[in-house]
């Protein structure tokens, strides 16, 4: 049985969509991004970090783990850290397109494997009306970009373009195609332990 390295529970739902048995044990690590690091480097290097730091603690399994950002002018977009922080993000991304990227990495006894996907996200123009009533909801507090597609902020948004499992948090094609490399079947159950 695969362990996923996240304690996202839309992770873990994406992962039970496409069969695929699995544990639970989140990475314990430090997500502050490095100076001056590119937002593609930092995906990348969250999700093998997390990778290899389970991978290191149960070493008789693979172990997948990802990292989602969202950004916007070249910056990364965390999770807001009060609702004046959250108000001002949503206000960011209003009328404007996005690009959310994850990195999706994956550690067994056949090696370390990567990849990287891009979404653009293009949100419709926000009133302050609309902010507040999305705001009351709490649904974003806890996510990347503060807004959570596949809830109550799918009215936020326009358009995407790419694959809208990302902007959920986890590729589920390239996800496939990594489990692939390392002998992992997907389509096996619909449980997790």
């Amino acid at each position: 049985m695969m362990v996923l390295a996240s304690a996202s529970p839309r992770r873990r739902e994406l992962l039970q969509q496409i069969g695929v048995p699995h544990r639970i044990q989140p990475a314990d690590i430090d997500e502050t991004p490095l100076a001056a690091e590119a937002p593609l480097d930092y995906v990348v290097r969250m999700a093998l970090t997390k990778a290899r730091v389970v991978a290191a603690e149960v070493t008789d399994t693979a172990v997948l783990a990802s990292d989602t950002s969202v950004i916007i002018d070249g910056r990364i977009l965390g999770k807001p850290e009060n609702p004046d922080h959250h108000r001002q993000m949503l206000q960011h991304l209003s009328g404007n397109t996005q690009q959310v990227l994850t990195a999706v990495a994956l550690v067994s006894a056949a090696g370390e494997s990567h990849c990287v996907v891009c979404t653009d996200v293009t949100f419709r123009q926000l009133d302050d009306a609309l902010i507040e009533r999305y705001l009351a909801t709490g649904e974003g507090n806890d996510k990347a970009g503060g807004y959570g597609i596949q809830g109550k902020g799918a009215v936020l948004v326009a358009a995407i373009h790419g694959s809208y499992s990302n902007v959920v948090g986890l590729p589920l094609a390239e996800t496939a195609a990594l489990l692939e490399q390392h002998g992992i079947s997907y389509w096996q159950s619909d449980s997790q332990v």
